[in-house]
């Protein structure tokens, strides 16, 4: 964010792939592998200061042409996510987020709210969601896909090159959630023409094979890590196997690059999800990732028709939480 180092897309923008892009899906995920094990390569050569990403040739094809071309074919099937739909929304349909062949944009602005280190934040917020969080602080987008106003990757890569040039340090996709979006987010990548990092900030239930898509792509995850038991993810956000899918997905973004997560504490909830979330980040990731405990939880939606988790938390579940967070090691919190 500091300017020194090209964004990941740009990097990937200079790695060249063989395969054709009308080849098969087996061939073109194949190239695929192969171009990410260029990208670390070239990635390598470019933070160390003995390659200049200008000086490498811009490839006919390049691996982000292939990341745009093997989204725009799972959207045929959509399996964004571990819901595997598998809806054809080049046809029109839909499947449980809600989200069309196009995106649909809510707002975007240069957001001040973000983590301390992300801050200025050029902030896009898509409409539809892969959960139905019952107490969702933004339901008004996430859970009516329909809202706001359809943008082409061309539009929203001229936004973001305006953005730069007005101070922000970061394009932010977030919603709802960005993972329905991601055909839209790498065609606007590829059409960007500026520097600027891109943060993922998302719910983290994602497929594997948009995770693939990502790496190459994401300069920081922005995640949110909300449940550790799957019958509390099933309650109130209406998801299946959420440990799993989400505990393998930070992984995956941990080992890919920068990683930020979010913890909301909910009401009731400091024994059976937060304890054990935290303990998981230690055991897993290690006591450097950054981790912000958040306690601005306020029941929205149809929190209402949930009585145990229809109230702010307490100072004393707030501290209860931080209280954890230290005893497990964690020594980079989000102040």
């Amino acid at each position: 964010m500091g300017g020194r180092l090209p964004a990941r897309f740009l990097v990937s923008k200079r790695v060249p792939v063989s395969a054709k892009l009308s080849a098969s899906d087996e061939d073109l995920w194949g190239a695929h592998e192969q171009g990410l094990k260029e990208f670390r390569k070239l990635l390598d050569d470019v933070d160390s200061g003995r390659v200049k990403l200008e000086d490498v040739k811009k490839p006919e094809v390049s691996l982000l042409d292939l990341k745009v071309e093997l989204a725009r074919r799972i959207l045929k099937s959509c399996h964004f996510c571990e819901r595997r739909c598998e809806v054809d929304r080049t046809a029109g349909k839909r499947g449980v987020c809600g989200v069309g062949e196009r995106s649909r944009v809510a707002s975007e602005f240069m957001h001040y709210g973000e983590e301390s280190v992300l801050v200025l934040s050029y902030t896009i917020f898509f409409t539809g969601c892969t959960f139905h969080c019952q107490f969702c602080q933004n339901w008004d987008i996430s859970q009516f896909p329909k809202s706001g106003v359809e943008v082409s990757p061309q539009t929203l890569a001229r936004l973001i090159e305006g953005a730069k040039r007005d101070g922000a340090r970061n394009v932010n996709f977030v919603g709802g959630n960005p993972d329905p979006n991601l055909h839209t987010i790498l065609e606007t990548l590829n059409e960007c023409k500026v520097s600027l990092s891109s943060v993922w900030n998302s719910n983290m239930y994602y497929s594997l094979e948009a995770a693939k898509l990502l790496f190459g792509v994401v300069d920081i995850y922005l995640t949110d890590f909300k449940w550790y038991q799957n019958s509390c993810a099933l309650r109130y956000s209406k998801v299946p196997k959420y440990l799993e899918i989400v505990a393998r997905n930070h992984r995956l973004a941990f080992a890919d690059s920068e990683l930020i997560i979010r913890h909301l504490v909910m009401p009731g909830h400091v024994e059976c999800c937060t304890r054990p979330i935290l303990k998981w980040i230690a055991d897993n990731l290690g006591p450097m990732v950054r981790t912000n405990i958040m306690d601005q939880y306020t029941p929205h939606y149809l929190a209402d028709k949930y009585p145990e988790i229809n109230r702010r938390i307490t100072s004393e579940e707030y501290e209860r939480a931080l209280e954890i967070a230290r005893d497990m090691g964690l020594r980079n919190l989000e102040p």
